[in-house]
């Protein structure tokens, strides 16, 4: 096992981590905010006015592929790249670290994009219903979006202890 950890380097492992915390954030808010947008639209076609209400349920899920890209730039930074005096060379010991302390952002922020897509898709109903409560909507899709920010924290804070 460790021959296969091994060919990949420190740096690999490290790349991998920082790929898969923006990827999977990524994944996770294009999916929620797709699924926001499909049933915003009904609501617009009536509705007009309502638009930017629905625009603002269908953003709060993209927040999570921001905060993969904040943990990519972490990552990025442990490892020097961003650096005048060049990367850092990692063991496979520091790159499985790096690696680990992107897992917390990249599932928490994969999964918790799709949870909250659907939340805001069905606090849209409250737009079509009651435009004036829509805040309320945005309250609940609040409630996940705290478990996003957690999971950064989390990475950003293992990235800080990594080396």
């Amino acid at each position: 096992m460790l021959a296969f950890f091994e060919s990949f380097g420190g740096i690999g492992l490290a790349f991998l981590g920082a790929a898969l915390a923006v990827g999977l954030c990524c994944v996770g808010s294009a999916k929620g905010t797709g699924m926001v947008g499909e049933a915003a639209t009904g609501v617009i076609a009536e509705a007009p006015e309502n638009f930017s209400k629905c625009l603002i349920l269908q953003v709060l899920p993209g927040t999570q592929g921001l905060y993969g890209l904040v943990a990519w730039f972490f990552v990025l930074f442990t490892m020097g790249v961003f650096g005048g005096s060049g990367m850092q060379q990692l063991t496979v010991t520091n790159g499985l670290t790096i690696f680990a302390s992107c897992v917390p952002i990249a599932i928490g922020g994969w999964l918790s994009a799709i949870f909250q897509g659907r939340v805001a898709a069905a606090s849209i109903n409250i737009v079509a219903k009651r435009p004036a409560e829509s805040t309320k909507g945005i309250i609940l899709c609040g409630i996940v979006e705290f478990y996003a920010i957690l999971s950064l924290l989390a990475t950003i804070l293992l990235l800080m202890n990594a080396l």
